[in-house]
């Protein structure tokens, strides 16, 4: 996993894919931590995404980074404890200025029986489970 954490971190941002019902919605984040050796991602309740997520774990990460590009499928699980926020938060001070880990708001999902493949036009795909 931790060669697709790295990935994330140095793409800076990555695309989220959910559904909505039967309509794909794509959105950029740049959460990416480990916590409790899961990865997880941010985001508010009050946004579509928390919700359609609480609706369908199942999504899906993009990102590109240089000639290399990764794709991330799994189910998101949220994480409602006050650590796994606070955890979060600490790694992303930033978000500080938006989001307390006792507000209310403040939302992490860790990502189950992941499967990242990391490919490129000149390598054979390289394939991680976590």
């Amino acid at each position: 996993m931790d060669r697709v954490v790295s990935f994330l971190k140095e793409a800076k941002v990555y695309y989220l894919a959910t559904t909505d019902g039967d309509q794909p919605r794509v959105r950029p984040f740049g959460t990416a931590h480990v916590f409790e050796g899961k990865l997880y991602i941010q985001t508010g309740k009050v946004k579509n995404v928390s919700k359609e997520l609480m609706a369908n774990g199942k999504a899906e990460i993009c990102a590109m980074n240089g000639g290399e590009w990764i794709r991330i499928s799994g189910t998101f699980v949220e994480d409602d404890r006050l650590e796994a926020r606070e955890s979060m938060l600490e790694a992303y001070p930033e978000l500080q200025r938006m989001y307390k880990a006792d507000d209310g708001n403040t939302q992490v999902f860790y990502i189950k029986d992941a499967v990242a493949t990391i490919s490129s036009f000149t390598k054979a795909p390289e394939v991680i489970t976590f």
